[in-house]
């Protein structure tokens, strides 16, 4: 099953639970009310006002994180095609007959990097393509290094090439660890844990009606649950509905333009 059918399932479940919990509060609030009118009007107030208040805050600080992390990732893309791009016009201070292996080296690492992100979801092909992104800025680095140090190279092209290329070599690490930068699984477990309890405990405020207020119960559980939904699926952009791909244009954009 992949990720993102396996979160649209994850969301309809807690859509149910809601709509069981807050069915289940109902006749909870129901029977006590049968056995004691009056203390349906005493004490649960401020309990209510604080689970609510935590899960609202819960909420907003899970979205606005992975909000953040989204677009952290989108701007990792536009560095990196920043930096590949810069070291790639500072080949142009080596001598001339080292310029084009390196060009070409250049392009095979693009492929690689693109690869590596092409299919996300399947380990082998992006285990293999991380290989081969290894091994590339390995030839780069020591080619450059050598045609750096020949004799009558200007003292400007190491100085200028070589950080180039170490800033391009280790914004694949950022990204890489920025990809699995999440939440501990127990803050979405303590979401789901909360958005049911808050279910129940509205479920049992509306028990003293005469009738069920389906649009009301409803309306709240597609609202919390959907937003649950966008929290993961903003979490993994590489593997759900909700994409960072598009960004991925600016390096296909760059792999194009060196010819």
């Amino acid at each position: 099953m992949s990720f993102a059918v396996a979160t649209v399932l994850k969301a309809l479940v807690v859509f149910v639970g809601m709509l069981v919990f807050s069915e289940v509060g109902r006749r909870a609030g129901a029977a006590r009310a049968a056995h004691d009118p009056e203390s349906m009007s005493k004490g649960g107030g401020a309990s209510e006002a604080a689970v609510f208040g935590l899960l609202g805050l819960l909420l907003a600080f899970t979205f606005s994180g992975a909000a953040s992390r989204f677009e952290e990732r989108r701007h990792l893309i536009v560095a990196e095609a920043n930096a590949i791009g810069t070291a790639y016009l500072r080949v142009d201070l080596l001598p001339a007959d080292a310029q084009p292996e390196l060009r070409q080296l250049f392009r095979e690492y693009l492929d690689a990097r693109l690869a590596y992100y092409h299919d996300f979801t399947d380990s082998i092909s992006t285990s293999k393509a991380q290989g081969e992104v290894t091994r590339l800025q390995g030839r780069i680095w020591t080619a450059s290094v050598a045609a750096a140090q020949r004799p009558g190279v200007a003292t400007p092209a190491p100085m200028l090439l070589l950080p180039a290329l170490n800033e391009m070599i280790d914004i694949t690490t950022t990204r890489a660890v920025s990809n699995e930068n999440h939440p501990p699984a127990i803050i979405f477990q303590l979401l789901i844990a909360f958005t049911l309890a808050c279910a129940l405990l509205a479920g049992y405020s509306m028990s003293g009606t005469s009738s069920r207020s389906w649009l009301y119960t409803m309306l709240v559980s597609l609202t919390l649950s959907f937003t649950l939904y966008v929290i993961f699926d903003l979490e993994y952009p590489r593997f759900g509905f909700i994409r960072i791909d598009s960004a991925d244009r600016l390096l296909v954009e760059l792999r194009n333009s060196l010819r």
